[in-house]
């Protein structure tokens, strides 16, 4: 979706880019084409050095084990969206529904010209999810084994409270089963079956999306956050949800 089309958005009465999220990204010399999910823009905030950011745990120090991330090495993104078609056989979203799905943002490069990014996004599977602080009848947690985020449909009463408090909207309500659904890393559909990837990372032909153990040293997540000199950023690091998708410039 480009800028033009974002006053028709408001127009709908969908929420679009506030002063501040402008000014943050005209602060980043980037420019926004796109908008997630109902109408949010996320904004993005990249640091030379994430784990003194408190952005990438620090080495020993991971909550969970197995702990559970995703590294999204978002110039390789071509916007094929396989990913998107491998999320939905694999976890049976509807045609209304999400589980994943990619922005445009656009930026200035030299002489003035534009280069349209692609970046993929999905739950956050955030340390400090507060999707899980106010939903009223438990019926979405952070599992203590492996971090991951999930819902229990059953429990789940409607009230979409969770998605308004997700930062990234990665939530959507599923008629089907009158709940909220959303990413759980594929655990249902294959994690917990034995599988060692999501479906939107195996799909992936220009190796975007890079999952695994962040608590493993030897895994090629561990080793993306930790090269010297890589560019490593999360979407909304101001509301401290401490997320586990990571963005990174390699």
């Amino acid at each position: 979706m480009k800028i033009e089309d974002l006053e028709k958005l408001e127009s709908e009465g969908l929420e679009t880019l506030t002063s501040i999220e402008r000014r943050r990204f005209l602060q980043l010399g980037m420019a926004v084409t796109g908008v997630y999910l109902g109408g949010t823009v996320l904004s993005l905030t990249s640091v030379r050095d994430a784990q003194a950011a408190d952005i990438v745990p620090e080495v020993g120090r991971y909550p969970y084990n197995p702990h559970y991330a995703m590294v999204i090495r978002e110039k390789f993104c071509i916007d094929c969206e396989r990913c998107k078609e491998a999320c939905v056989k694999t976890n049976n979203v509807p045609v209304y529904g999400f589980r994943t799905t990619i922005l445009e943002r656009r930026r200035t490069v030299a002489g003035g010209a534009f280069e349209t990014i692609f970046m993929p996004v999905l739950c956050n599977q955030c340390n400090r999810p507060p999707c899980v602080r106010v939903c009223p009848t438990t019926a979405t947690w952070k599992d203590e084994k492996t971090g991951i985020i999930v819902m229990k449909p059953d429990r789940c009463i409607g009230c979409k409270t969770c998605m308004t408090a997700c930062p990234y909207n990665a939530r959507y309500f599923k008629e089907e089963t009158r709940a909220v659904d959303k990413c759980d890393f594929c655990w249902e559909s294959r994690l917990s079956k034995g599988e060692k990837t999501t479906a939107c990372s195996e799909a992936c032909p220009a190796d975007v999306r890079v999952f695994g153990d962040l608590a493993d040293t030897k895994s090629r997540v561990f080793e993306l956050l930790h090269t010297p000199e890589t560019i490593v950023w999360v979407l909304r690091p101001e509301v401290g949800a401490l997320p586990n998708v990571y963005y990174v410039n390699v």
